[in-house]
Parts: C-alpha cells; structure tokens; sequence
C-alpha cells in the first residue's frame, strides 16, 4: 500500500500537468483564430510549438520534444516571418460564412477519432503492444547489436536510419522550396507590400 501511495502523488502531479498544458494549448489556439495581425498570429504559432513540445517532455517524447521546438518554435517562425515581408500585416476582412457540411464533418471526425481512444490501453502499460512486442525487443537487442546506450537515439539513428533520412529531405527540401518562394538570393529580392492602412495614413 506504501508503494502505491507514492506512486499516486506523482501520477497526480504529471496529469495536472499535462491539463494546464492541454489548457494553454486551446488557449492559444483560439487567440490565434481570432486574431488578424499575421505578426501576432506568427507569435502565437511559436508559443504553441514550445507548449507542444512542452507536453511531449511530460509525456518522455524528449526526442519529439527537441524536433517540434527546432521545427515548429525555431525554423518555422523565422520562415513565416520572412513571409510577411511579403505580404500585408494585417488579414483581410472577411464576411463570415456558415460552413455546416465543414462543421458535420470536424464533428464525425472528432467522434471517431474520440471512440477510437476507447480501445486504447492505458498509459504506461506495462502489457500494452508497444511495450511488450517490438518495444522490447528493441530494448533488449539494442546494447547488443548498436553500441548507444540510449534507445531512442538508437532506434532513431540505427533501426529507423532511412526512415529518419526521408524526414530530414523533406523538412530540408521544404527550407528551400519556401527560400525560393521568398526570393532569397535573386535579383528581385521580394516585392514591397504595404498595407491599406498605411496608405491611408500617406494620403492623410
């Protein structure tokens, strides 16, 4: 009864955790969709990579942690922020349409997906698939066929090497084809955009 006693005390502590990250996360979501100023938006963007990367520490993803900070809070907000250069900073005002075939299906979605979790086993698991099947076999095959004591790092490098080249292509392939659609390094070197509301202010 001892042991499980203190096993409850941080079990509770991670789920609060992992709630007021999941809060932030909705938090911020919303804003963004409310907000019109691209700049802020870009902003919020980046805080929302570094709560999702965040929980993924909570959830000892580390290695998903350290790749949604490079990729998301990092490499993409400086690329979004090149963006701008050209284009307005400010989102166009739009009339607001109803979309109820959108709507059906976020929600038919949401609820498959929401059932889907049912069937889930629970977290951490000792029995569930991924820890008793391949999980451990790649923790016990991992100090005798690759000299890296960690697994992830292991798994990543070694088992799942072509795999993890084919992510690193395409994210690099990304960076350039966005580089290129910014007009880095051409004569041209973008096109001014101003905002209406700079005009406005020019001719007043």
């Amino acid at each position: 009864m001892s042991e499980l006693s203190d096993m409850a005390a941080p079990v509770a502590a991670n789920f609060f955790i992992d709630l007021a990250l999941l809060t932030l996360l909705f938090l911020v979501a919303f804003a963004m969709l409310r907000q019109r100023h691209l700049f802020a938006v870009v902003m919020l963007a980046g805080i929302y990579s570094l709560l999702s990367a965040a929980f993924f520490v909570s959830l000892d993803a580390v290695d998903v942690a350290f790749t949604e900070a490079a990729v998301g809070a990092g490499i993409s907000t400086v690329l979004f922020l090149g963006g701008m250069l050209l284009t307005a900073r400010r989102e166009k005002a739009m009339t607001s349409k109803r979309a109820p075939v959108a709507i059906a299906v976020v929600v038919l979605v949401g609820a498959a997906l929401g059932f889907a979790t049912i069937d889930m086993p629970a977290y951490g698991d000792a029995n569930a698939p991924a820890n008793s099947s391949i999980g451990q076999e790649y923790v016990e095959r991992t100090p005798k066929e690759i000299a890296v004591p960690n697994v992830v790092t292991a798994v990543l490098a070694s088992y799942r090497g072509f795999d993890t080249l084919g992510e690193t292509m395409v994210i690099f392939t990304a960076g350039v084809a966005v580089i290129l659609l910014l007009g880095a390094g051409s004569a041209r070197g973008g096109r001014d955009v101003k905002d209406k509301a700079d005009d406005l202010r020019g001719t007043g």
